[in-house]
């Protein structure tokens, strides 16, 4: 399995077997530091989180399934 970046500010994802350049399922692992605030009938709800770390680990394609065939691309009306 190939390690996928994450897009940035001038870049995005692209399936290369279909094309798609908008629906993607990504599998991540996160370290996070998380307050939780538990109201009086015991309720969580998370008021700050922050993350240590986060991988990216696949990116599939929703639309045509490939998972080995997801690349980075610029985004329009970016000079790279």
């Amino acid at each position: 399995m190939t390690t996928v970046p994450a897009p940035t500010a001038e870049t995005r994802w692209r399936c290369t077997l279909c094309g798609n350049l908008t629906r993607f399922d990504v599998t991540r692992s996160s370290k996070v530091v998380e307050y939780v605030h538990l109201d009086l009938a015991g309720e969580p709800k998370v008021e700050e989180r922050e993350v240590l770390s986060e991988t990216i680990e696949s990116v599939r394609c929703r639309w045509c399934n490939a998972q080995d065939k997801i690349e980075l691309v610029d985004r329009p009306g970016t000079d790279s």
